[in-house]
């Protein structure tokens, strides 16, 4: 159980470095998963108990320490008592309304708290959010499924909170082009860094916002852009200096 995610408290608590076991991540060697809800992680550890005498590999699981209380993440008891562990999550909403879906959000972890909290969930409905909760094996026939339900959607975004350079968007980049139908895949995320996250709290916010804005497709590159310029300016200040 690694703590991982972007919070505001530096890059101590943003240092689990997925994208590492996932670069370890083949011939089916090891499970890497990253729970939304506390069901899910409630039947993520049931399943690996389960597995140990049939299926005994190593589980990683990324926790971010936000969602502990975080009101999006708790479980009824019946979904402890009567469910079962999703790979992949849907958008019950906006499954509702799939022939409406233009742009189809796929994202894992803490960040979805994000997107789903943003002003922008109710003014877009023709954006759906969907969720891989285990990041290896990658669940290919679950995700296809849910890419398949909106087949209206020309757009396919992975959205992560980790720099680019880090998280799994270089390794999740060609199964979603897989699975993608030809359809257009993209990423969302902060600009290539060497720290896997920023010192300020103040900062984080103003690009956690961007980012959030920018997967939803809200000035986007005007967002982007500036906090790129923003990080050019800190650079050259910290040379002249």
């Amino acid at each position: 159980l690694l703590p991982h995610a972007h919070e505001g408290q530096g890059p101590d608590h943003a240092s689990a470095r997925p994208e590492r076991f996932l670069q370890l991540a083949a011939d089916i060697n090891i499970r890497v998963a990253n729970c939304t809800t506390a069901a899910q992680l409630f039947h993520l550890l049931r399943r690996q108990a389960a597995l140990l005498l049939v299926d005994p590999l190593p589980l990683v699981v990324l926790t971010p320490k936000s969602l502990l209380r975080h009101p999006l993440v708790a479980s009824a008891p019946r979904e402890l008592a009567e469910g079962r562990f999703q790979t992949v999550i849907g958008d019950i909403e906006a499954e509702s309304r799939a022939a409406d879906v233009r742009r189809i959000l796929i994202c894992a972890g803490k960040v979805y708290t994000d997107l789903m909290a943003s002003e922008h969930r109710t003014s877009r409905p023709d954006v759906a959010v969907c969720r891989l909760e285990q990041l290896y094996p990658v669940p290919m026939r679950e995700l296809r499924g849910q890419l398949d339900t909106y087949s209206k959607a020309g757009e396919i975004v992975w959205v992560q909170e980790e720099p680019e350079n880090m998280g799994a968007w270089e390794f999740i980049r060609p199964h979603l082009h897989e699975v993608s139908g030809g359809r257009p895949v993209r990423y969302v995320a902060r600009p290539r860094s060497a720290s896997p996250a920023e010192g300020s709290a103040a900062r984080h916010s103003v690009v956690q916002q961007a980012l959030v804005n920018e997967a939803f497709g809200a000035r986007e590159r005007e967002d982007t852009n500036v906090e790129r310029k923003s990080r050019r300016d800190s650079q050259l200040t910290s040379s002249k200096g």
